[in-house]
């Protein structure tokens, strides 16, 4: 199957949200990665449900959207209500991982975890089997445009053999420093999803980056 492609609207620019939802819609990409951030679990502060339902009344394509915050349980129907179609915790703020797992996919939506890059892939292997998705961070979160984390690709291999040991049919993604040289090396590894921000909507052409991320 074709690599997913995600472009990460933390990277858009924020005056014409709608004119990039609506790039976007006509590209190749596969789905939005949204972003979510509350300054507490990382340093930094993004969208909140407004733009989030502001964007979804022109998104044709499913909102893949990435909370970093504390608590992620508690908003949880809200972000449902606000749109997301996969919601993507952080391991590492849940205090009772199996049950948000199970709290995300009861309100219909499909459940991700995200792995920081200090957090081992083995944590993973009493939940892979409940997953849809797992998000390893080649960056540390929190900001856009960060250099590429080399053991990510390592962390790549690990999950898909956790995921081939176990039966999950999670997907794998990857979030953080991805273009074609790095998609490449993730893709090979055995990644499905890319996440890309700045190296999409900082090109010359982001419709073409984007199949050119696609045919990776």
């Amino acid at each position: 199957m074709k690599t997913i492609i995600s472009p990460s609207m933390l990277s858009c620019d924020f005056a014409n949200i709608q004119r990039d939802v609506e790039m976007i819609n006509a590209s190749s990409a596969d789905w939005f990665h949204i972003d979510v951030m509350d300054g507490v679990f990382v340093p930094n502060i993004s969208f909140g449900f407004p733009v989030l339902s502001a964007m979804k009344k022109h998104a044709t394509k499913p909102m893949d959207v990435h909370i970093m915050i504390e608590n992620p349980d508690a908003y949880i129907q809200d972000f449902k209500n606000a749109g997301a179609d996969i919601l993507t915790v952080h391991f590492e703020a849940c205090r009772h991982l199996h049950r948000t797992i199970q709290a995300i996919k009861a309100v219909g939506m499909k459940a991700g975890v995200a792995l920081n890059p200090h957090t081992p892939v083995s944590l993973l292997s009493d939940v892979i089997a409940d997953l849809d998705l797992v998000l390893i961070m080649s960056v540390n979160p929190g900001f856009g445009g960060q250099k590429f984390i080399d053991h990510a690709v390592e962390k790549v291999k690990q999950t898909k053999e956790l995921i081939a040991s176990t039966g999950s049919n999670a997907i794998i993604e990857v979030d953080g420093g991805v273009n074609l040289e790095t998609g490449k090396r993730l893709v090979d590894a055995g990644a499905n999803a890319l996440v890309a921000g700045s190296f999409v909507f900082n090109a010359k052409n982001p419709t073409q980056t984007i199949q050119d991320l696609k045919n990776l």
